[in-house]
């Protein structure tokens, strides 16, 4: 079975790859990437010399480029994570998200359309696009209350707005095309190859250089955190075993408010490092403004993919919380 992974060299691409590739072995990747400044190929690189494995530098904005990938590499399956992320730079400069995430996907989208529906096409399985998003398409809540994946859509900033309107699109060839789509939706993600944007990598890198830690407001807006390699697996189940047309939020039933996540990871840098201001790095901790728009609380139903897939997240949060700071320890050096 040959496979494309898009934005294969980001965070949650990679470790999508990396799980692929170890669990099933009759799996072929093409794993495509525009190589933007959050993407790290070096996370492949024990895959570099695999026959399995294979990598092509390319901007899905770019149609033609897109056409003869997909022509050339033949897919029988693509899972598309190909995005601009960043709420805060989607704040500052929306364009790129809009073409990237809205453009893009339909650039893939649309050549696999066309691709599957030729005559140079195998048909012993029927093709499948899993196209990943985020929670945040859903907008914001109160103090109570879950994501299905019936909540209506209501994006608050730029990044979740391009977000939405690509689960629009990748919704609307189901219904049009018939073509084998499924959506899902996650919650934040945690674990080793976050780019040093992202909040807890932010928390972890400051807190090395003794530098301030910035947090919004008064760190009270709340979170749900997956761990990465969940995700991954959720990704897998919905692929492989997930029904055509549906919607799947994954989520970690993991809430924390922003400034308890920050405290919680400055004592595992506390007792895994040592060496914070005064003896515990919480002293360098920062309320910096708001941003705008920013959403107060996200939490995901994640009780249709547990019941339908029999998927489940991990419950150990601590431990793999640990797990994840060690990691940017020895990063961050």
């Amino acid at each position: 079975m040959r496979l494309i992974v898009t934005g294969g060299a980001g965070f949650i691409g990679s470790n999508l790859i990396l799980h692929l590739y170890n669990n099933y072995p009759d799996l072929e990747i093409l794993n495509i990437d525009k190589l933007t400044y959050a993407s790290d190929i070096s996370f492949l690189s024990e895959l570099k010399q695999s026959r399995r494995y294979h990598f092509k530098k390319l901007d899905l904005v770019d149609r033609n480029a897109v056409k003869a990938a997909v022509k050339n590499w033949k897919p029988d399956g693509v899972f598309h994570l190909a995005a601009e992320s960043h709420v805060d730079n989607s704040i500052q400069g929306p364009e790129p998200f809009i073409l990237s995430n809205v453009v893009g996907t339909f650039n893939i989208l649309e050549e696999c359309r066309q691709f599957w529906n030729s005559d140079e096409a195998e048909e012993d399985l029927k093709k499948r696009f899993l196209h990943v998003s985020t929670d945040e398409v859903y907008g914001t809540l109160g103090e109570t209350g879950s994501f299905t994946e019936s909540t209506p859509y209501a994006p608050n900033s730029p990044y979740s707005a391009s977000k939405a309107g690509s689960d629009m699109i990748v919704r609307s060839y189901y219904h049009t095309y018939g073509m084998n789509t499924v959506i899902t939706n996650c919650s934040n993600n945690y674990g080793r190859h976050q780019h040093d944007e992202k909040l807890i990598p932010t928390v972890i890198r400051k807190a090395l250089a003794h530098e301030p830690i910035p947090v919004y407001g008064k760190g009270e807006n709340v979170r749900d955190w997956l761990y990465v390699e969940d995700h991954c697996k959720a990704l897998v189940e919905v692929f492989f075993n997930g029904s055509e047309g549906e919607v799947y939020n994954i989520g970690g039933d993991n809430e924390w408010k922003n400034i308890e996540l920050v405290h919680h990871i400055c004592d595992i840098l506390n007792r895994e490092k040592g060496d914070g201001p005064e003896g515990d790095y919480k002293n360098l901790i920062s309320f910096v403004t708001d941003r705008p728009g920013h959403d107060f609380r996200y939490s995901v139903d994640a009780s249709k993919i547990k019941s339908q897939l029999n998927w489940q997240p991990s419950q150990d949060f601590d431990d793999l919380l640990t797990k994840t700071v060690t990691w940017y320890i020895e990063r961050y050096g």
